[in-house]
């Protein structure tokens, strides 16, 4: 139960936050018996009771706070209705008259309503809805002020006919476009009271807490805490997004396998209780929206139990700093790549000061097969220093210089927009790592495995797999398959992954002039040709590939025969260039002289070390003026 403890904690540390926040876009820290809903509809009334208005809810400002039971926060459907904030067929009493297709559940909602406002728990909010909803005309209101829409038949319109116009806004935001299953929330406008909405009153809150809390007398002992607290019946659902069924814990298959030879209730299984479930469910769907990965049904996130901020083990050094950590000027060349990589040590520093000594740090994943359940693929608990350690340490021994993120600057001379790529240092992100061994349209399932398969070696310091490892280079060296800028992209990755894999041999980031062995010298060969050749075409403006990136594949497959099909290849480019590319071909006539004898001549497949070689010589080349 570590998990479940260090979101309890988590919550605990962080109840100054607990409210909405000022992002509609992430969910907030939910104060217990709470849950979010997306709202279509707003009602205002007066605190008799009374209908004054009505709107749309426009869809970024949909999300809110509402109370909510435990049957409630993990409904499907059915008759767990919220207390105060819920669809049309649980708060219209008219829903039916209306023709409102699906079953309706009023009468629960207005006696779990009713028995809150006649509670010593009681609220002036609550009580004006229940006085306005046992009126029993919420749709009529709705349809009279032109919210809903109802057909000659003065039942609800299944769908708008563009003969008469745009579509009114309740067709745009509904789900399905069905304005029948509109979600309504409330505002009560009360004299010299400034908070008249139900979603941000805090006093409100507490009011359905206590009131809740009140009318649960099952207790036990709770495995997290260790003390006798009232327990928990059901689990929060809603982790990962709004639409979220999935839940870590349930135990309400009664009738199937779940206790089969083992238990005969959920109870003997394990008990926690209702309060520390709340809290920490609540505090894992707040950090899985804040700073967690997300992708389908997988989410990973990591968290300091204090609640401080830390770096995303997940990200490349470029979304560790930011666009905020890159200069914002118009000049392609404002960091070089070794200015980014000390900026992120400094940042992974500043983490250390700022999350403090003892301060726990917790990595967790998450995955569902089904939609109702959930399973924690991925935990590890370290000290927040220990963390920060194996961050740095995945951003060193992984790095290599990339340059696919881009920025849009203004044009000091044209003063437009434009892109600009931003050339960095450190490790690539495990999302982009998945696309450089598979593609870039690779499918969900893949994406997702292999961002599982890196996370042990970012946290653990595990090996990276050698089917990456191999797939990438592969990819890498066909780059007739591929755009200029996916091809860098997968070629700088490539040599990340595979530099990081053989780490104990020492290979360097800048051009090893000294470094004999066969593939790095085939690399750096295949660069000499394929720089010299590129800049006759450039001369003659001439736009098409090189006769070694046609021949990338074959070369490294079978080096010295596709080597002499190049070589001859160059000699009209020589021509072409005359004595400006001496020095070029100087150097690769020294490059081939390096080589031992029996090496030159072996043609057995390259490995990846040749796209080091390859990449590191084609750096060493990018500042030269012939280039």
């Amino acid at each position: 139960m570590s998990w479940i403890h260090r979101l309890y904690e988590t919550y605990e540390n962080c109840q100054s936050m607990i409210g909405p926040g000022s992002d509609e876009n992430k969910v907030p820290l939910l104060p217990i018996c709470h849950t979010t809903q997306q709202a279509q509809i707003e009602i205002v009334i007066d605190a008799d009771g009374n209908f004054r208005r009505a709107k749309v809810i426009p869809k970024n400002e949909a999300r809110t706070i509402v109370p909510c039971t435990e049957e409630s926060g993990g409904r499907t459907s059915g008759p767990a209705a919220h207390p105060l904030c819920d669809k049309l067929q649980y708060v219209a009493a008219d829903y039916e008259k209306y023709g409102g297709t699906k079953k309706h559940y009023f009468n629960f909602y207005h006696e779990l309503l009713r028995k809150w406002c006649e509670s010593e728990h009681s609220h002036l909010k609550a009580k004006a809805i229940l006085k306005y909803i046992e009126k029993g005309n919420v749709i009529e209101d709705l349809v009279n002020n032109q919210i809903l829409y109802i057909g000659s038949d003065s039942k609800f319109l299944d769908k708008w006919d563009k003969k008469n116009g745009d579509a009114p806004d309740i067709f745009k935001v509904s789900v399905g476009s069905e304005q029948s299953d509109a979600f309504v929330r409330w505002r009560i406008e009360i004299p010299n009271e400034n908070q008249d909405s139900v979603w941000t009153d805090f006093s409100l809150f507490a009011s359905w807490i206590n009131y809740y809390s009140s009318t649960k007398e099952d207790r036990g002992l709770c495995y997290v805490v260790g003390d006798d607290l009232l327990v928990a019946e059901q689990h929060p659902a809603k982790l990962r997004n709004d639409g979220d069924k999935a839940k870590l814990i349930s135990s309400n298959d009664i009738s199937g396998f779940t206790f089969r030879g083992r238990f005969l209730s959920a109870r003997q299984a394990c008990t926690v209780s209702f309060e520390v479930t709340q809290k920490a469910h609540n505090a894992l769907r707040w950090l899985i929206s804040r700073q967690g990965y997300r992708r389908g049904e997988q989410a990973i996130v990591a968290w300091a139990t204090s609640g401080k901020e830390i770096p995303d083990p997940l990200a490349d050094p470029f979304s560790i700093l930011g666009i905020e950590g890159v200069q914002s000027d118009s000049d392609v060349s404002v960091y070089t790549a070794q200015e980014l990589a000390l900026k992120l040590k400094q940042r992974i520093a500043g983490y250390g000061m700022n999350i403090g000594l003892g301060t726990r740090v917790v990595v967790m994943g998450m995955d569902s097969a089904t939609p109702g359940r959930m399973a924690i693929t991925f935990y590890r608990e370290l000290d927040g220093s220990d963390f920060l350690k194996r961050i740095d340490n995945w951003h060193e021994t992984c790095r290599w210089i990339h340059d696919y993120r881009s920025k849009e600057v203004i044009d000091s001379r044209t003063g437009s927009k434009k892109k600009v790529h931003i050339r960095f240092l450190g490790a690539p992100a495990p999302v982009d790592i998945a696309e450089a061994v598979y593609g870039g349209r690779v499918d969900d399932r893949l994406r997702k495995s292999t961002v599982e398969r890196i996370l042990p070696c970012i946290i653990d310091g595990q090996k990276i797999p050698r089917d990456l490892i191999e797939s990438s280079v592969q990819r890498a060296s066909n780059r007739v398959g591929m755009d200029d800028w996916e091809w860098n992209k997968t070629l700088s990755i490539a040599c990340a992954l595979y530099k990081k894999y053989h780490d104990k041999e020492g290979l360097d980031l800048a051009l090893d002039e000294n470094r004999k062995t066969r593939d790095y010298l085939y690399g750096r060969l295949l660069a000499l040709a394929d720089s010299l050749e590129q800049w006759a075409l450039n001369e003659s403006r001439e736009n098409r590939q090189t006769n070694a990136a046609r021949l990338m594949q074959r070369f490294a497959d079978h080096p010295f025969t596709t080597w002499r099909t190049i070589e001859l290849a160059l000699e009209p480019y020589k021509t072409r260039l005359g004595n400006k590319s001496l020095k070029r071909q100087h150097l690769l006539s020294e490059v081939i002289a390096m080589f031992a004898q029996d090496d030159f001549l072996n043609d057995k497949k390259l490995t990846g070390e040749f796209l080091l070689g390859y990449h590191c010589q084609r750096e060493a080349l990018r500042n030269q003026k012939e280039v």
